[in-house]
Parts: structure tokens; sequence; C-alpha cells
């Protein structure tokens, strides 16, 4: 599948979708997990009709891999527009003990209101969302302090909804991640196929490649010189870039052919890894 044309939306997404309109009523706030390289291109923009207007928690996971400044303004963004922020690295816990106290300040004055009737104590219900592959099922893991929900570093693997418990007063839903039908701009298919966000057996892998070494060659050359001992040319194509890396990594096939489709999947997986360095390919600008 060509990536300037990405459309996938598995039947459970469908699912899930029915699922978030039929449990919301009973959530009390909504945590909304985003990828702190892409937090524009990783919130599905159906998330705000299907959540009708719940208090919102945006976690802003990865941030361990992502341009430190950029996620500041990123945070700063968000708390603009009434969510309660978190900066989170799910896989190393960083951020994770926070959660519960950030739910518990999102609702205060709910909390209080329950308490004035008698109700203290009341289970606070969180529903979490996030697209595949955000992050979403380790992030809650690491919260919970247990292993309750499936997490792979691979897209699609929560199925269905997952009650788990916190601590006596505070549970969340888990519910598979949910894409969009089709991504009408471009890029944003482009940007969450370089995190994993979409299964890499519906794109081609050389071309997503050619797409990102292009992107930082134009941003960040310094980068691609310094792990890949290449020289970054302004002329360079992504696939010049891609053959220039792959020769130097020793990729070669007959005749001395660069092997670009092993070249791709390094450069991913490093990119994917944090291998590379810390990127943010958005910027608040964008969200102008």
């Amino acid at each position: 599948m060509q990536v300037d044309n990405l459309s996938w939306f598995p039947g459970h997404m469908t699912k899930t979708r029915r699922m978030i309109t039929a449990e919301i009523k009973n959530m009390d706030a909504v945590c909304e997990i985003l990828d702190a390289r892409i937090p524009l291109s990783s919130r599905n923009p159906d998330v705000d009709e299907l959540t009708a207007g719940k208090p919102r928690l945006v976690v802003l996971n990865r941030v361990d891999q992502a341009d430190p400044g950029e996620t500041r303004r990123w945070t700063a963004y968000f708390r603009e527009k009434g969510y309660a922020v978190l900066e989170a690295n799910a896989k190393g816990g960083a951020g994770t003990a926070q959660f519960a106290a950030a739910v518990r300040e999102l609702l205060r004055d709910k909390l209080a209101a329950w308490a004035q009737r008698g109700q203290a104590g009341r289970t606070v219900r969180v529903m979490v969302l996030g697209i595949p592959n955000v992050g979403k099922s380790t992030f809650i893991n690491k919260v919970a302090r247990r292993k309750t929900a499936r997490a792979e570093d691979r897209p699609g693997v929560t199925r269905s909804k997952q009650w788990v418990p916190v601590d006596s007063t505070l549970e969340l839903l888990d519910t598979p991640g949910i894409l969009w039908p089709r991504f009408d701009d471009p890029e944003v298919g482009k940007r969450l196929a370089f995190t994993g966000a979409i299964k890499d057996d519906v794109v081609d892998m050389e071309e997503l490649a050619c797409y990102l070494m292009d992107y930082l060659g134009r941003r960040y050359a310094p980068v691609l010189e310094d792990r890949y001992k290449i020289d970054v040319q302004p002329e360079d194509s992504g696939y010049d870039l891609l053959e220039k890396a792959g020769r130097k990594r020793g990729f070669l096939m007959r005749g001395a052919q660069v092997d670009t489709q092993r070249m791709a999947r390094v450069l991913l997986d490093e990119f994917r890894g944090g291998k590379l360095g810390r990127f943010t390919l958005e910027t608040v600008e964008d969200a102008q």
C-alpha cells in the first residue's frame, strides 16, 4: 500500500467506537495517551465527539524519545485547551506514579461534591484511549503496578475492553487502540507509520524509510552524519541517503548493489527505539 494513500480500519475498530459510545456515560474522566513525538498525528480526531466533553487528562508518552523543548511547548498548549497534562515514559516508568494524583486533581470539584453527599471513597472510573502502539497498555501496567493489560511493541494487541484497578478508589477501562478510516493529510499517515502506529505489513517499508531519511536529512543532518558516518548533501534525496547509509553499514548484495530494504528496516527500528536521538516531528505551530 502506498504511504501517501493510507486507509486502514479493521473491523475491531468499529466495535471499539461502539463500545466507547456505550461506556462513556459511566466514566468520570478520560485519559488520552499521545505520542510526544507526534502529538497531533497521534490524536484521533473522533475522540472529542466520542467522549462527550468528559474531563480530560492528556498523557504525553515517550517523552524520553521526544525533543524536551518541544514537549514543554506541547504541555503548555494542551493545558491552555483546558486539559490536565502528564509527561511520561511508560516503558521506563517516569511520570506513571503521578497519574492517580493527576486524576484526582482533575476531578477535585467532583470528589468534593461526592464527599458532601457522604460518598467519600466512591470509585473513580477513567477510560483510557489511544491509537495503536502508542504505549497505552504499558502505561496502564505501570500505573497499576501489575501486568494486567497485554502490552506488545506492535499495533492492535488490545482487542477488548479490560477493567484495571489501580487502588481501592480508582479503576481504569483499557480500550483497544482506535485509528480513523482514512488520513486526509498524507503527512499524518507517514508520521504514524514512522512511529509504528500502523502495521508495517500495510506499507512499503523502503518508501517509508526514504520519507524519513528525507525529513531527517533536511532537519537533522548532523544526526545522520554522526550515526551512519555519511556525508549529507543538500541535493541528496531520501533514497540517496538510505543508499549511502546502507553502503556504509556494508549491506551489499551481488554487484555491490546496496540492500536498501535491509537498511530501511534498520533505520526505522533505530528511530523507533530512540537510538537516533530525540525528535519531535510536529510543532505547536502545526496545530494553529
